[in-house]
């Protein structure tokens, strides 16, 4: 029996598609217009007779077949470039030490540390999860080579892209009701502890902190159990709180910025071939966002 091949174009654009959430910002991935990519993922649904994503207004969904492919493209991807390393590249060796916070280590470094082990297996990554007001100065001190952080200066680091502050409470309970408004903050220092006490001062709001914790974890358990409301980036914030927006007038809570999430680099690992690697990945991968 005769079988449609899946040409690996297509399933390049395909999983660009799935791990950059929409055809607009996979296509830098893989060097196309969004025109192109889009006729890649035709192509392959017209091979495979099904649809593999559901086109929605806001985001792309993958269908079961489309979920199924998936693992197996994947798993092509990444023996091809494996297959291409050791036949016509050098061996990339070393070790990467990075720094990233809680809230975006599964969103947004996930994706980098998927493409960068495919096609350089050999270099170890040491991994630190600690508040951007940590690691600027460990990478600054060269204890890091890099850090994907939340920057506290303008010209710090490589801009990446902007990640909005949201409120963010349990819906069951409505603390966002009491009057002092409970909050829950991160340490003394925190950038986004710092947004959030500016916001109310300015609104003139009420509060009292009821509850703070240098760990995402932290801050999602005094929102979960209703001891307080908290201002979270909106990539940390899990299905089951409510991001807190359009509420009665009486219970208005400030508006807030957002945070310009950069990549920074460490003076004394300007030599190393591992650290330039992992560097252009995450400017590659999350530039785009």
């Amino acid at each position: 029996m005769n079988y449609p091949d899946f040409q690996i174009d297509w399933l390049r654009s395909f999983v660009a598609v799935v791990d950059a959430g929409s055809l607009s910002a996979a296509a830098p991935l893989v060097h196309r217009s969004q025109s192109a990519v889009s006729m890649q993922l035709k192509k392959l649904e017209a091979a495979l007779g099904r649809a593999v994503l559901l086109r929605g207004p806001r985001h792309m969904e993958l269908t079961p077949a489309g979920a199924e492919l998936l693992t197996y493209a994947r798993r092509m991807l990444a023996l091809q470039a494996e297959t291409q390393t050791a036949l016509f590249g050098p061996q990339l060796a070393g070790r990467v030490r990075l720094g990233v916070p809680d809230d975006y280590a599964a969103t947004y470094l996930t994706p980098v540390l998927r493409s960068f082990a495919s096609r350089y297996a050999g270099v170890e990554i040491e991994l630190t999860c600690e508040q951007s007001t940590s690691l600027i100065p460990r990478v600054q001190r060269g204890e890091l080579d890099l850090a994907l952080v939340s920057r506290d200066k303008p010209q710090r680091g490589q801009f990446l892209f902007q990640e909005p502050l949201v409120w963010v409470g349990a819906a069951q309970y409505e603390a966002w009701r009491r009057d002092p408004l409970p909050i829950a903050v991160y340490e003394a220092g925190s950038m986004a502890r710092t947004a959030t006490l500016n916001a109310l001062a300015a609104k003139r709001r009420a509060y009292r902190i009821v509850y703070h914790s240098s760990s995402l974890a932290g801050q999602l358990a005094a929102v979960d159990s209703g001891v307080a409301v908290a201002v979270l980036t909106r990539c940390s914030v899990p299905a089951g709180l409510q991001i807190l927006q359009n509420l009665p007038a009486e219970y208005e809570l400030p508006a807030l910025g957002a945070m310009d999430v950069a990549v920074l680099r460490s003076k004394a690992s300007q030599r190393s071939a591992a650290v330039d690697a992992m560097y252009e990945q995450m400017q590659r991968t999350l530039a785009t966002r």
